[in-house]
C-alpha cells in the first residue's frame, strides 16, 4: 500500500524486453534506499514494483504481460524521469489516500493552463472509469494522490500547487502525455457491494443423499 505522496523522482535506467515481458532499472538518485530490501515495493510512477535485485542507488523489477497493457510502463524510454515512493509502513502519515499501484487505465494530458502560481490540468479516461471519479474526491495519476477539481463526461481536472509540481514529473506534461490513473479504492468496493449480482450460478444439488451413505456403508440400506 502507498499514500500517493511522491517521495523522490528517478529515471529508467535500463528496459530488457524478455520474452514478451520487462526487467526494468531504475536508477533512484533522489529516494532514499538505505531500508529497501528485495522483495520490497516501490510505487513508479503509479505502478507497484517488486525489487528484484538492488545496485547502489538502483533498482530491478519484473513487469509484467499484465501490467504492461494496462499502463505507460510499455512505452518508457531509457532517461525518462519517474515518480517514485516507497510502501506505507504502520508509523507513516497518511497524507494522501491509500493507493495499491494497481493501475485501472491510463489516461491522456488534453489541455494544460496557468491559473495564478498554480498549473491546471485535463485529463482524459475512459468514460466507464468516470463513475468511480468524484469532484473534490482523490485520484492517483502517476503515483500522485490528487484532488479532482472538476469532471466532465470522460476528463476530469486537476489543479496543482507549485510544490506538487516540484516534487513530481508534473511539471514536465505536456498535451498529449500519457498517464497511469488508479480510481479510490473505495468506490470500486463500494460499487461492488451495493450493485446487484447479475450473474447468479445455479444452485448445486448435493450428489450426498441417503442411498449413496447406505451404499458406501455409512448407514443401514434402505428398505
Amino acid at each position: 500500500m502507498f499514500t500517493g505522496i511522491i517521495t523522490g523522482q528517478g529515471r529508467v535506467a535500463q528496459c530488457q524486453r524478455k520474452g514478451g515481458d520487462l526487467a526494468l532499472k531504475i536508477h533512484a538518485e533522489s529516494l532514499d534506499m538505505h531500508d529497501v530490501a528485495l522483495g520490497d515495493s516501490i510505487a513508479t510512477n503509479g505502478v507497484c514494483l517488486t525489487v528484484t535485485r538492488l545496485e547502489g542507488s538502483s533498482y530491478w523489477a519484473d513487469v509484467s504481460a499484465e501490467t504492461l497493457a494496462h499502463t505507460t510502463l510499455s512505452q518508457w524510454q531509457v532517461g525518462q524521469q519517474v515518480n517514485l515512493e516507497k510502501a506505507l509502513q504502520p508509523t507513516s502519515r497518511l497524507g494522501g489516500h491509500l493507493v495499491s499501484g494497481h493501475v485501472d487505465a491510463t489516461g491522456e494530458v488534453v489541455a494544460i493552463w496557468p491559473d495564478a502560481r498554480s498549473i491546471r490540468y485535463r485529463i482524459k479516461v475512459l468514460p466507464e472509469l468516470m463513475r468511480y471519479i468524484a469532484l473534490k474526491g482523490s485520484i492517483c495519476v502517476d503515483g500522485a494522490s490528487l484532488t479532482v477539481t472538476g469532471l466532465d463526461a470522460d476528463e476530469f481536472e486537476l489543479s496543482i500547487v507549485p510544490h506538487t509540481a516540484q516534487e513530481t514529473i508534473m511539471a514536465s506534461y505536456q498535451v498529449g502525455t500519457q498517464v497511469n490513473i488508479e480510481v479510490d479504492q473505495i468506490a470500486r468496493y463500494l460499487e461492488r457491494l451495493i450493485a446487484p449480482q447479475n450473474v447468479q450460478s445455479e444452485p448445486k444439488v448435493s450428489s450426498l443423499t441417503e442411498t449413496f451413505l447406505a451404499e458406501h456403508g455409512f448407514m443401514g440400506r434402505r428398505r
